[in-house]
């Protein structure tokens, strides 16, 4: 098993890859669902540049059939394994359910990625226990439960309100803060006008202090604000990522992973966080 790399996510933005084994997840529509698929596209998104990848069995939309806890399981265990054995690349599992969130951790994996804001107690004490990392998403409802049309007063100070109570419970619990990366959640529960305000005043939540993750690749809020289909996306959650880097995000979930990195690491060098790589231009 291959000891996981340090993020350093004070002065490196990270870019997470998406690997869904799911036959009906958002965007890949079953393209990773089996085994021999999903642990190659994870290698891939490592020699691409990912930092760090995402194993999920279970969409969040309610829109999918439920997945018995068994049948998640062995969705996303033997990938998380497979991909700890021969490298060093920072691994999640995106799930809510502790009992996934506990055997995953115990084959390899770094972070708990859950979209449910750590609603059930029981993961609390599991991450707690376990020593894991944790990322704390913001969603009004669990996943694949509907709430439709969702409404905000601000949207942006009630999703701050709630990742800061929901890491407060977890430091409470024994979590260590230097553990914890928060996710205002894009599109979680969120119409497009929600999206794009979290996107527009990131900055108030990178002000909560944890790393902030975001998660914008191909979502609806970039189609609608383009006019645009799902595979037709890309520029435009480039410029999303970007601008939040911009803002302060220190974590950039994708299903694109060489272009993101690219974009990244541009924004990083026009900022003045990472020197270029090469110094020949009339030089």
């Amino acid at each position: 098993m291959h000891r996981p790399r340090d993020l350093h996510l004070d002065d490196h933005v990270a870019v997470m890859a998406i690997i869904n084994r799911t036959p009906d997840s958002f965007y890949d529509g079953g393209r990773t669902f089996a085994l021999d698929a999903a642990v190659a596209a994870a290698l891939r998104a490592v020699a691409d540049g990912a930092d760090w990848v995402d194993v999920g069995g279970v969409p969040f939309s309610p829109d999918t059939p439920p997945v018995p806890l068994a049948e998640e399981l062995d969705r996303v265990l033997p990938v998380v394994a497979a991909v700890r054995a021969v490298s060093d690349v920072v691994v999640s599992v995106d799930t809510a359910r502790p009992e996934v969130a506990a055997a995953c951790v115990a084959a390899g994996a770094d972070v708990v990625n859950d979209t449910s804001g750590l609603r059930d107690a029981a993961m609390v004490e599991v991450v707690a226990a376990t020593g894991a990392n944790v990322v704390v998403a913001h969603s009004l409802a669990a996943p694949h439960t509907p709430h439709p049309r969702p409404v905000y007063g601000d949207v942006v100070t009630e999703v701050a309100d709630f990742l800061r109570g929901r890491v407060e419970r977890a430091l409470a619990a024994g979590v260590a803060g230097d553990r914890i990366v928060v996710d205002p959640g894009h599109d979680l529960n969120k119409n497009t006008d929600h999206s794009l305000e979290l996107t527009r005043r990131l900055r108030e939540i990178a002000a909560l202090g944890w790393p902030t993750l975001v998660a914008l690749s191909r979502k609806d809020f970039v189609g609608e604000a383009l006019g645009r289909p799902k595979e037709d996306r890309l520029a435009g959650s480039l410029a999303a990522a970007a601008l939040c880097v911009a803002a302060g995000a220190r974590v950039v979930r994708t299903h694109d992973v060489a272009a993101t990195v690219d974009a990244v690491r541009l924004t990083e060098a026009v900022l003045g966080r990472r020197a270029p790589v090469e110094h020949r231009h009339n030089r």
